[in-house]
């Protein structure tokens, strides 16, 4: 009996230190250098690797988005947003030539539509036609991950 309770206890902490440490690790702020060295990274990429890292580069640059508009630099934010619709566009070429981490791509891509919908709330008046032009960008490149994911 106490081996079964002691294993059930084991089991239990297992299953919520995990995704602690899975949040602590990805809490890192992104920022401008990280950015740029891993957009370089996806330019020079072999195909079947860019559609991941395009949508790394998405989700780190709208995380810094929403950081610098909470800041309250407007300017930057929406600079960044728009970089977010191009690299969008390029998630978009570079599906078809890929079957490699088909999935993260879709779960980043999850995540940072999510983000974006936060913003959007977030916003003022404003500012919400940039933030719901790169929402329906991002969202697009996530359905067509999410079929190519289905297809395959």
């Amino acid at each position: 009996m106490r081996t079964k309770v002691r294993i059930a206890a084991l089991v239990f902490l297992g299953m919520t230190v995990a995704p602690v440490c899975a949040i602590a690790s990805s809490d890192r702020a992104p920022d401008e250098q990280s950015i740029a060295a891993l957009e370089a990274k996806a330019d020079q990429a072999q195909p079947k690797d860019q559609c991941f890292l395009y949508a790394q580069l998405v989700q780190q640059m709208t995380e810094l988005s929403v950081r610098q508009y909470l800041a309250g630099d407007v300017g930057k934010a929406d600079t960044l947003l728009k970089r977010v619709q191009a690299l969008a566009a390029k998630i978009h070429l570079s599906m078809a030539g890929t079957d490699r981490r088909l999935k993260n791509t879709e779960i980043l891509l999850s995540n940072t539509t999510f983000r974006l919908k936060e913003m959007l709330h977030a916003s003022d008046y404003d500012d919400r036609p940039l933030v719901e032009e790169t929402l329906a960008k991002v969202t697009s490149a996530q359905d067509e991950a999410m079929m190519q994911v289905f297809q395959k």
